[in-house]
């Protein structure tokens, strides 16, 4: 039977308190966490990343990767390395970027080429350091077709430059099933939700997709609950249920 972690991420929570998140998480059953570093831990701020550790460790869970939005292409690449320390000092090396501003098929050639060699560059940064830097696949960004997806791995080429997926909710069943599958060998995390177009449904509605979708991977992954259908800490139980369903944990 395959092993996965299982956990969140911060952001489903952002007006929620770094302990209260943990405290529900660790009553929850979940065991791993990605902070998100626009609320929870920002990269600039020691002393609340430490106390976040300190918390990581009152409540027995680990950080298992940094959720960042620092756009390739976009944000300076030399303040790649602050969100690299930042992510070390969270006792993870696993660092979650997005590549580009706008969607693969709105990049002109030498915009591509450009985006690429940022690409590898990050790469290069974060190599030397231990850190695998994982592109998320979304809309809105270079990585939104499977296809632009392949061609950037293939690219960069390295085991320091991976990838997440998350099924796209304006797409089919079906249509996600093929990105996984294309992108399995490059894949890190998942983030697991169950929504159609803008609307948030409860993930239990969609346990029969999503073990469908973890067919497409070899092995274990980690698997982040990523929001909650109605915004809510206190639905954190229900979504963790369905969740241990999906991977086939007893509880």
């Amino acid at each position: 039977m395959r092993q996965y972690k299982l956990g969140l991420v911060s952001v489903s929570f952002r007006k929620t308190p770094p302990e209260e998140i943990l405290k529900a998480m660790k009553e929850a059953g979940l065991s791993c966490i990605e902070w998100g570093s626009d609320v929870h831990a920002p990269c600039d701020d020691r002393k609340r990343l430490e106390e976040l550790v300190r918390l990581q460790k009152e409540y027995d869970i680990n950080c298992c990767s940094y959720g960042t939005y620092f756009r390739i292409g976009t944000s300076p690449l030399k303040e790649l390395d602050k969100y690299i320390t930042a992510a070390k000092l969270l006792e993870t090396d696993i660092v979650r970027l997005w590549c580009g501003n706008k969607n693969s098929e709105d990049y002109a050639d030498g915009e591509k080429e450009a985006l690429f060699a940022a690409c590898q560059a990050a790469e290069k940064i974060a190599k030397p350091r231990g850190v695998k830097i994982c592109i998320e696949c979304h809309n809105g960004t270079f990585t939104n077709t499977k296809e632009s997806s392949l061609e950037l791995m293939k690219t960069v080429n390295s085991d320091h430059f991976c990838m997440y997926w998350q099924p796209n909710q304006f797409r089919t069943a079906k249509e996600n099933i093929e990105y996984a599958t294309l992108l399995s060998k490059y894949t890190e995390h998942i983030h697991v939700f169950n929504w159609e177009g803008k609307t948030h449904y409860p993930l239990i509605d969609a346990v029969s997709v999503w073990k469908e979708y973890l067919k497409c991977f070899s092995g274990g992954r980690t698997l982040l609950l990523e929001f909650m259908p109605d915004n809510r800490i206190e639905s954190l139980p229900t979504e963790a249920k369905a969740l241990y369903q999906i991977a086939e944990v007893n509880i």
